[in-house]
């Protein structure tokens, strides 16, 4: 496993390893990893030999380059970085020019010292949870090759999990960072929406769309958020957090290993107070309605145009969504502000909520049932149960990794109050601690 963000940015910043040693460690890895995980649609290894090459100047001047100082990243393939073409992993941007410039997220890692080392494979246009993408190939789960890394920021998850990369960008509409965290046993988190700049970056539903990240730790993804969002540095406090548990919708219809997970974050939280969502099925609804009105809205001319360059899935995606009343859409917009308020209320009752993140672990590709109790369920709508209901509230979440039953990781979210990104971190980071405690004992 590659080294986190913050051991190496250390390393690079006293002189105990050069950002060019680390960069052609993650050039090295990629080389020897890509070709089965299938995480990386572009690798700018010239861009990042230069940039690793300044860094170490600005380090041997005696300067700081900041807290991701000689960091190789990635970002997916919807993010613009320079002199690429971005490819939103469909076929109908392939003939578009280079990025002149890049998105606003690459260019902030970037100021704080990071290096971007390429590009990752994802979903067609981030419309999907599995990353099997028809025109650049299936993203594999590094724990087990056999399945999904998740979606739609599935290179962005397998990247980090496999070691290529220890820190990724992503983004998250109704779960496309906190699924591929889950999945792969890494973390991932999303901001409060608009705190962070999607400038250069290819929408999906941009009433819903968050730029996200994902770490190995809970520190690397905080050090994410303070270059990207001003964040605080992040640390377990003085207080234990109150936290509430989701109950009802978000106890049933899940694996056992989904269920341990969240009874073993419970327990290391000392998590009991219930708190209820309110209308969990409605608001699931109103994702759907709003992810898909908004998303065939964009992409109207294509579908009209040039079908036929379009994945299959993605395109039928894009029918419904073109299809759909403008009543459904109009009233999922009254739902997602009336929603919103709501889920503000309860935190004047806890600090953080407690859900699970997917109702089971990987599936395999091809899967397309799972049974949880007894029941057959279709895997591909199932995948976005906990996740999807709660996106339209644009809150915190960071989503980790927590112990089951099964071989495979599965995660739990975290989610915190409007601009309450420092809170939810502060919690992550204690259930994080918890857990290495108990496992070391």
């Amino acid at each position: 496993m590659f080294p986190t963000a913050t051991k190496i940015a250390n390393q690079v910043r006293n002189r105990q390893r050069s950002a060019a040693d680390v960069v052609d460690e993650a050039l090295r890895e990629i080389v020897t990893k890509n070709g089965t995980i299938n995480a990386f649609t572009t690798v700018t290894a010239d861009r990042a030999r230069q940039r690793a090459a300044q860094i170490d100047a600005i380090v041997a001047s005696g300067k700081d380059p900041g807290p991701l100082c000689g960091v190789p990243f990635a970002a997916k393939d919807l993010f613009d970085i320079e002199a690429v073409v971005t490819l939103a992993g469909s076929r109908i941007l392939a003939s578009n020019a280079a990025a002149k410039q890049d998105a606003a997220a690459v260019r902030a890692l970037e100021q704080a010292g990071g290096i971007v080392v390429g590009a990752l494979n994802m979903e067609e246009f981030a419309y999907g949870f599995l990353t099997d993408n028809a025109h650049y190939g299936r993203t594999r789960n590094p724990l087990d090759i056999q399945r999904t890394a998740g979606g739609s920021s599935g290179g962005t998850g397998a990247a980090v999990a496999s070691g290529m990369v220890p820190l990724a960008l992503g983004t998250d509409t109704n779960g496309s960072i906190r699924i591929p965290a889950s999945f792969c046993g890494v973390v991932g988190m999303k901001p409060t929406f608009g705190r962070v700049s999607r400038a250069g970056m290819v929408p999906l539903a941009p009433s819903q769309d968050h730029v996200g990240w994902i770490g190995q730790c809970v520190n690397d993804v905080a050090i994410a958020w303070r270059v990207l969002g001003g964040g605080a540095e992040v640390a377990a406090g003085q207080r234990s957090p109150v936290v509430g548990v989701a109950g009802g919708y978000f106890a049933e219809r899940m694996t056992r290993d989904a269920q341990l997970a969240f009874a073993t974050a419970c327990e290391h939280l000392d998590a009991r107070k219930q708190v209820e969502i309110p209308c969990p099925d409605v608001a699931r609804a109103a994702a759907y309605a709003i992810t898909s009105s908004e998303a065939s809205a964009l992409r109207l001319d294509d579908l009209r145009d040039r079908p036929e360059l379009l994945d299959p899935s993605t395109r039928y995606r894009f029918l419904a969504g073109a299809l759909l009343p403008a009543a459904w859409y109009i009233k999922g917009k009254r739902f997602q502000t009336w929603f919103r308020a709501k889920l503000e209320q309860l935190f004047d009752e806890v600090d953080v909520i407690l859900l699970p993140a997917s109702p089971f672990v990987a599936p395999r590709f091809g899967e397309e049932s799972i049974e949880i109790e007894g029941q057959s369920y279709p895997v591909r709508p199932t995948i976005g149960r906990f996740t999807q209901p709660i996106s339209p509230a644009g809150l915190p979440i960071v989503c980790l990794p927590v112990p089951s039953a099964s071989r495979l990781p599965i995660g739990v979210q975290l989610v915190g109050p409007p601009n309450g990104e420092d809170l939810v971190l502060a919690a992550a980071l204690r259930l994080e601690q918890s857990m290495a405690t108990s496992q070391a004992q």
